[in-house]
């Protein structure tokens, strides 16, 4: 059974920094690639950050620059360090993996991030 549990989310004023982290459990993690997306009240769900199983790594354009994906395949762990936290990056955040980059049919449950201004 897949499980992606994200943790490190909350409340921060804008310019702050926040540490997301996916734990996966269920699949041979180094094997998978693993992505992040958010979706906004009212807004469709967006691809932020993903990165490949061999450290390959692709950004939305509104992220680049401050956001940075990151995995440790010893620990079964995904990372999204955000930076310079905007009010327009408030969202609930989802891991997700796949065998492929382009079907990653694995989610966790989301965490809220909210940047206040």
């Amino acid at each position: 059974q897949v499980q992606l549990v994200e943790s490190g989310g909350g409340l921060v004023q804008a310019g702050g920094s926040l540490r997301l982290s996916c734990a996966a459990s269920g699949i041979s993690f180094s094997d998978y690639a693993m992505g992040w997306h958010r979706q906004a009240p009212g807004k469709q769900r967006e691809m932020v950050a993903t990165i490949t199983r061999g450290g390959t790594t692709n950004y939305a354009d509104s992220v680049k620059g401050r956001f940075t994906i990151s995995r440790d395949n010893a620990k079964n762990l995904m990372y999204l360090q955000m930076n310079s936290l905007k009010p327009e990056d408030t969202a609930v955040y989802f891991c997700n993996a796949g065998l492929l980059i382009w079907r990653m049919p694995y989610w966790g449950q989301g965490i809220q991030v909210t940047v206040s201004s």
